[in-house]
């Protein structure tokens, strides 16, 4: 069953991934494998790249909003995969099955992919895979006391699902060394400090909600390129992010939506903009 998509906030039982488009143009995806605290297992891996591809293909998509249903967001890889014998079909790790990445990093690197900006919402627990799907979002709002870890080496592995691509610019290189090694768990309020929490809120849904609610009040197509701006700007070169910037500005000045964000500004009243 893939992810659906409905007009108005709706929670779906007995499936992977919900995804819900309110009339602001900000989009609810939730997990809602809440029974097994969203774990991820082949399903759940499936499940979200095609809530990734719905989203991508959504019209009037502003912000989405990325949380988990019950106890946790997500406690990582689900146990279950250890004993599981993969198919003779299933594609090895180091094959590049969606564009720079496999299936698993997929999972986690396509929320910078999405054009629009993606801002997680962190409770319960988030060790591991999930702490990289996370780490995919623009923003992260986190509960203090949420419980998390880069978890892979407890289990002898290595962080693979686009961790050491996320991570850039958000964790000192030696405390990200430390975090990995000994897969030591922190909390909420600790992922603050490290680098790993935008910000702590008690209700960290519905703080992400009043951002990305506010995001979608501002032109569409700045935000977007904004966007695209910041996944660039930690490979580029000096010269090429200023030759970026200015094409980037260039396509937007004195468009209709840029003009009616001005407009808007001035007569102090709601934006009226076209969709991208």
């Amino acid at each position: 069953m893939s992810a659906q998509v409905y007009a108005a906030p709706t929670t779906i039982a007995n499936d992977r991934v919900a995804i819900a488009l309110g009339e602001d143009g900000v989009a609810e995806v939730r997990l809602v494998r809440g029974d097994k605290m969203n774990a991820l297992d082949p399903e759940m891996f499936q499940r979200i790249i095609e809530a990734g591809h719905t989203l991508h293909q959504m019209k009037g998509l502003r912000a989405v909003v990325l949380s988990g249903e019950g106890r946790a967001f997500c406690a990582g890889l689900d146990l279950s995969n250890f004993s599981r014998k993969p198919p003779e079909d299933e594609p090895a790790l180091t094959e590049r099955t969606y564009g720079n990445a496999n299936r698993p990093q997929q999972v986690a690197m396509q929320w910078r992919k999405l054009p629009v900006p993606v801002i997680a919402a962190v409770h319960g627990v988030c060790f591991g895979g999930g702490l990289q799907i996370a780490s995919g979002a623009d923003i992260r709002i986190v509960h203090p006391e949420t419980r998390m870890a880069v978890m892979e080496m407890k289990w002898g592995l290595v962080p693979d699902m686009g961790g050491y691509a996320l991570w850039r610019g958000l964790v000192r290189d030696d405390v990200l060394r430390e975090l990995v090694y000994t897969n030591r768990e922190f909390t909420g309020a600790e992922a603050q400090t490290l680098g790993l929490a935008t910000y702590l809120d008690e209700n960290p849904r519905e703080r992400a909600l009043a951002i990305a609610r506010q995001i979608a009040l501002k032109n569409p197509h700045a935000i977007r390129a904004a966007k695209r701006l910041h996944a660039g700007m930690h490979e580029r070169e000096t010269d090429a992010i200023l030759l970026e910037e200015s094409i980037e500005q260039h396509a937007i000045m004195r468009t209709r939506n840029q003009i009616e964000a001005v407009m808007a500004e001035m007569e102090r009243r709601k934006p009226n903009f076209e969709d991208v």
